[in-house]
Order: structure tokens, then sequence, then C-alpha cells
């Protein structure tokens, strides 16, 4: 059937298809962001500093950042141009048995340095495949939205964060409590990054029954596709590249100083068990799932620029009090220290991608959101966990705050300069 006569997508399907996509891909991801703290460390990287180890297993965890603008530009060039729905089956089937091989890479201690060499190579499997997941997912639910609702539909792959996170603390929880420590480092940590292959064939049998999305179609029956999308994007939407990729920075630094460098530095500086926190950063992700849908039904009442940066100047606040609130020896603080952070990661987040996706036209929507998402992970994560341990050794925690405060004023900016580019709702 040709996609200017596919039939109409259900509701239902539509929402399902993008949050189950991304659910997947974030598991996938964050299995990898609690393993490179509590495992990776010990069996790739063996060292006698425990911190140079960690320090560098979190530079594999950056890799990933810097290969997912590849993957928003590959898989955006045939989400453009051959349509969304094949193009997000290839990218999920580029992550899953990325992550699969992690969980059944032999260790430093069997095949020396070719271990780490192998996790980096799957790591950027990982990474090039979430380039080109994130933003079909939101094109997906966006383009099929009513008016008036695109930030609530655009805010379901978005849930897929949450979801993801979720569910990858909660089976590293589970293994915690039915494994000794040495069960779980000879082959406890390997059972999630191996059981995510079960979630990526759901993934493929929900996406398999979508079809193609109105904007595409139109595209097509008009013959507007780009022949070389990448290029269109940094040559015609130079503007709003570089603004849609400001405004995402402080988003991803948010994210990842709340997962994974309060997760390293509580476990290992304050002290913290490691299940204690872990239990901590999963209630932490309850206020973020409740901040996505409450920030989509304010950004389609109130409009997406004024509650992204009600959201941002939040942050640049919270920054300010860091420190104050990830404290050693009380538990109950660094719960309220998470969940805070965490609601307002789902403040920002939720209107994001259909902020970056409305900026570009249809012809370039897939490359142009998700270059803009991805190069804003680079600049905002991907050496976010590795940078705020420096500050924090070097001169104390009240600097990873400040760090926070001055990227929140960076996406500010670029908010009220791209608000013009926005539909209000």
């Amino acid at each position: 059937m040709s996609p200017n006569h596919s039939p109409k997508n259900s509701t239902s399907r539509i929402l399902l298809a993008s949050l189950a996509g991304t659910t997947i891909e974030f598991f996938d991801f964050y299995i990898y962001a609690t393993a490179a703290v509590l495992v990776f460390p010990k069996l790739f990287f063996p060292s006698s500093d425990p911190t140079s180890a960690t320090l560098q297993s979190l530079a594999t965890f950056a890799l990933a950042f810097f290969a997912r603008p590849l993957g928003a530009a590959l898989f955006g060039h045939f989400g453009d141009r051959k349509g969304r729905k094949a193009t997000l089956v290839a990218a999920l089937m580029t992550m899953g048995p990325s992550t699969v091989a992690i969980g059944l890479l032999p260790t430093y201690k069997s095949i020396g340095v070719l271990a780490p060499i192998l996790l980096a190579l799957f790591r950027f499997g990982q990474g090039l495949g979430l380039g080109g997941e994130w933003g079909g997912a939101v094109l997906l639910a966006t383009e099929n939205a009513p008016a008036g609702k695109k930030s609530w539909y655009g805010m379901f792959p978005q849930l897929g964060a949450p979801i993801g996170f979720s569910f990858s603390i909660g089976i590293f929880l589970i293994l915690g409590k039915t494994l000794s420590d040495q069960q779980f480092l000879d082959y406890g940590w390997r059972i999630p990054f191996i059981a995510s292959a079960i979630l990526v064939w759901v993934g493929l049998y929900v996406r398999l029954k979508i079809t193609e999305t109105p904007d595409f179609i139109k595209i097509m029956e008009k013959n507007e596709r780009v022949k070389v999308p990448v290029i269109d994007v940094f040559t015609k939407h130079a503007r709003a590249i570089s603004l849609g990729t400001a405004a995402a920075i402080t988003t991803f630094l948010l994210f990842y100083l709340m997962t994974v460098f309060t997760l390293s530095w509580g476990t290992s500086v304050l002290g913290y068990p490691k299940t204690n926190f872990l239990i901590a950063q999963l209630i932490s992700m309850l206020f973020f799932g409740l901040g996505i849908p409450l920030s989509a039904v304010l950004a389609d009442r109130y409009g997406r620029g004024k509650i992204l940066m009600v959201a941002t100047g939040s942050i640049f606040l919270f920054g300010l009090v860091f420190s104050a609130l990830f404290v050693p020896g009380n538990l109950g603080i660094i719960i309220l220290f998470q969940a805070l952070g965490m609601f307002l990661m789902g403040l920002t987040y939720g209107p994001m991608g259909t902020a970056l996706a409305e900026i570009f036209p249809a012809s370039v929507r897939y490359t142009g959101a998700s270059l803009a998402f991805t190069l804003a992970g680079i600049l905002g994560a991907s050496l976010t966990p590795y940078l705020a341990t420096t500050l924090a050794k070097s001169h104390g925690l009240p600097y990873v705050g400040y760090y926070l405060s001055i990227a929140a004023v960076i996406t500010f900016v670029a908010l009220v300069a791209a608000r013009s580019s926005m539909r209000e709702k």
C-alpha cells in the first residue's frame, strides 16, 4: 500500500507506538548508565585508583552522546526521505542488538584491552540508535495530533524516559536483593542487557502495525522531499538548529546530574548504600513522570515557550541550592532533593519534543529536531558526569550547582529568542 493511501492511525495505536519505542530505548540507555557507575569500573577498567576507573567508565558513557548526532543525521535522512515508520523500526533494531551485545561481552580479565574497546563500540551503537529513535517517535505523535493537543500527544514519547528509567532501576534493585555482590558482578549485571531483547521484539510488533503520518504523506503528494536534509538544515535553518540546541541543553544537564552524577557521588563519597540511593532515585521518577503530563497540559493552554521558560528559571534557582540539599547522612533530604530535581526535569522535558519539532518545516523535521536534541545532548550531558565529578572534587559541590545555573541562563536566552518560531498552543 502506498503512503498516500495508508489508512489513518488510531489514537491509541499512535500513542502506544511512540511510548513503547522510547521506553525500550531509554531502558537500554539507562541500564548502561547505572552499570557505568556500579559495575564497569571494576570489570572493564581495572585500576588501583577507583576514581580513575570510574572516570574511564563515565568516558564510555559519554561516547554515545557523540554518536547520537550521527544517528540523527543518518536516520533523519531516511525519515525525511522514506518515511517515519520504516526509519523508527530501523532505529530500534540498531540500538537493541547493541545493548544485548554489551550483556554478552567478556570482561577485561578474560580478553584484556579488547574488552573496553568492544564496550565502547557497542555503546556507540546505542547512541546511534537513540539518535534516530527520539525524533521519529516525537513526530509520530505530534504529526498525528489534533489542533490544540500537540504538546499532549508529544509528551507520550517523553514519558518513555521515566518509565524506561524506572524499569532499569527496578531490575537492578531486584538483582541487588536476590544476588550477592559477587554474583551480581559475576553475571547478574548482564541480565537486564540480555533481557532487553524481549522488549525490542515487543516494540517491533507495535511499530509494524502503524501507518505513515499525515504530514509525511502530504510531503510525498506535493513532491517536497529534500534531497539531502542534513545540508538543508544547516544551510537554510541554521538559526532554528542553533536555538533549538541551546534550548535543550539544560534539560540534558539536569537529568544526568540527577541520575548518573548523584548516584556516583552519593554512593562513593557521601556513603549512602547503593540500594537506598537507587530507591531514592526510583521515587524521584514518579515526580519526573508527574511533571511531564502536567507541563504538556499547561503548554497547550498557555504556550510552550512560556512553560519552558518558567521551568528553566526554576532550574536556575535549584542550581543555587544544589549543595544544600545534596547532603550526607539524611536519606529523607536526599529523597526530597531527587524528587524536586526530577519534577523540574519533567516540567522542562514534557513540551520539549513538541517545541523542537515545530520550529522546522515538515520536509526536514525529522533531521532538524533530532539533530537539535542530540547536539544538546553532547553539550549538556555527554561530559556532565565527568565534569561534575571533577568540579566537586576540585572546588566542592556548590560549583556543580553553579554549573547547572549557568546552563539554565543559556537555555533561557535561547528560549526567548526562539519563541517567535514556536506556536504558542
